[in-house]
């Protein structure tokens, strides 16, 4: 079968990959279009993290506003413009904003989180640890948990998805990420609530 041009512009509107790419994805599976969409997918999810590194300088502000009263922003960035355009990067983007604005996160990532921050939080539940009468050999063991629970609870790319709590935000993240074929990073957010400090 020929491979259109028009046939590689579908497969590009339809999933946001490279031209060159869904030129070779329609080619291996001889013009066939979901089999096009299946093989850019596979083939995404396994480039996700060689793009981990490249330059993401495009993007967009989501934003969600609950009842007047809460409102968030969140910076999603891209690779470029065409794939910030697209209907799954925007509506990632909404959906991080919704979960800023429903599980209210202090950091973005765990690299972010203060050191005398943690530090702080090892103390207390070290402190826990030993007022629960555990014994010391297991003490390093239930730290460690307790400090995955902390991110799990105050990191948004670590937080459970409020729409999927089955998976982390950064498995929709990266997800949405192979699917588009571009490295895609959530920089930051604010959420301001009417009344809060």
């Amino acid at each position: 079968m020929e491979i259109t041009a028009k046939l590689v512009s579908d497969l590009r509107e339809k999933t946001g990959a490279g031209m060159m790419d869904c030129k070779k994805a329609l080619t291996e599976c001889g013009g066939d279009m979901d089999k096009s969409v299946a093989y850019l997918r596979e083939r995404g999810a396994a480039q996700v993290a060689k793009r981990a590194g490249r330059a993401a300088g495009q993007g967009m502000i989501g934003t969600y506003i609950h009842g007047g009263k809460l409102g968030v922003m969140v910076e999603l960035n891209c690779e470029t413009d065409f794939v910030a355009k697209t209907e799954d990067f925007q509506n990632l983007a909404k959906e991080l904003a919704m979960q800023v604005a429903g599980a209210n996160p202090r950091w973005v990532t765990r690299e972010e989180v203060p050191a005398d921050e943690l530090e702080k939080e090892k103390a207390i539940y070290l402190n826990e640890i030993k007022q629960a009468g555990k014994p010391e050999a297991v003490w390093p063991k239930i730290l460690e948990g307790k400090v995955e629970s902390f991110y799990k609870q105050f990191c948004l790319v670590d937080q459970p998805s409020i729409r999927e709590p089955k998976k982390a935000v950064k498995q929709l993240v990266t997800e949405v990420a192979a699917k588009l074929g571009e490295n895609l990073v959530v920089r930051r957010f604010v959420r301001l609530q009417l009344g809060a400090e």
